[in-house]
C-alpha cells in the first residue's frame, strides 16, 4: 500500500493528496490537480477542498520537502559518533542534503525554484526551521563564529553540489563516490579556513 493510500484510509485526505502529489512529481508523469486526484483515487474536485490551486499545492509540496530535509539533516547530526570532527559532522550534513536532492529531485527543484511567498507563513516557517538546523550546528561547533555568513557559505556549497549532480555535471549514479566527493569538498573548505592550505 502506497503512502497516500495509507493516509487516505486513515482519514487524512490532505496528507493523502500531498503524498500522491509527491509520488506523481517524482514519477515524471504529467502533473496536474486532476492527475493528483486520480493517483490518490479520489474525485477530481477533492484536491480543491485543501488546495485552492496548483500554486497552493506546490507550496504544500515545498513545505513537506523542507520538513523532511530538516529531519534528514537532524538524523545526520544524531548519527555523528562521539568525538567526530567538524569536518565529519558538516560533511555528514552535506551528504544528507545532496542525497535528499538526488532522491527527490523534482520536489527539491520546487522547494528552491521559487522565492518563499511571505503570505505563505507555513512555507516560510518550514524554510526557517531548515536553516536553523545548520545554524545551530555551526554555533555549537564554532562558538563565536560569524554563523550567518558561515551558514550561507556552507549551504551554498551543498546546494551547488546538489545541482551539479542533478544536472549531470558530476556523476550521481555511484552514491559512495557522491558521498566521498561531498565530504572531501567540505573538508577542503574547512582546512582552508583553518589555514592548513597554503595560499
Amino acid at each position: 500500500m502506497s503512502t497516500f493510500e495509507k493516509s487516505y484510509h486513515h482519514g487524512d485526505l490532505r496528507a493523502a493528496l500531498l503524498a500522491a502529489a509527491i509520488e506523481l512529481l517524482e514519477s515524471g508523469e504529467p502533473f496536474s490537480m486532476r492527475a493528483v486526484a486520480r493517483r490518490a483515487g479520489v474525485s477530481q474536485t477533492a484536491p480543491y477542498r485543501h488546495f485552492a490551486d496548483r500554486n497552493a499545492l506546490d507550496g504544500a509540496v515545498a513545505v513537506a520537502g523542507f520538513r523532511d530535509l530538516a529531519s534528514d539533516l537532524t538524523d545526520a547530526l544524531d548519527a555523528a559518533p562521539p568525538g567526530a570532527t567538524p569536518a565529519d559532522i558538516l560533511g555528514g550534513l552535506g551528504v544528507a542534503y545532496v542525497f535528499f536532492a538526488l532522491r527527490r529531485p523534482t520536489e527539491f527543484r520546487i522547494m528552491f525554484g521559487n522565492e518563499c511567498d511571505d503570505a505563505d507563513a507555513e512555507r516560510v516557517l518550514a524554510a526557517q526551521r531548515l536553516n536553523a538546523v545548520l545554524d545551530d550546528a555551526l554555533a555549537d561547533l564554532f562558538p563565536g563564529a560569524d554563523v550567518p555568513h558561515l551558514s550561507t557559505a556552507l549551504w551554498g556549497m551543498a546546494h551547488g553540489l546538489a545541482f551539479l549532480h542533478l544536472d549531470g555535471k558530476m556523476r550521481p549514479e555511484n552514491l559512495d563516490e557522491v558521498e566521498a566527493r561531498v565530504r572531501a569538498a567540505v573538508a577542503a573548505v574547512l582546512a582552508m579556513n583553518a589555514g592548513e592550505v597554503a595560499p
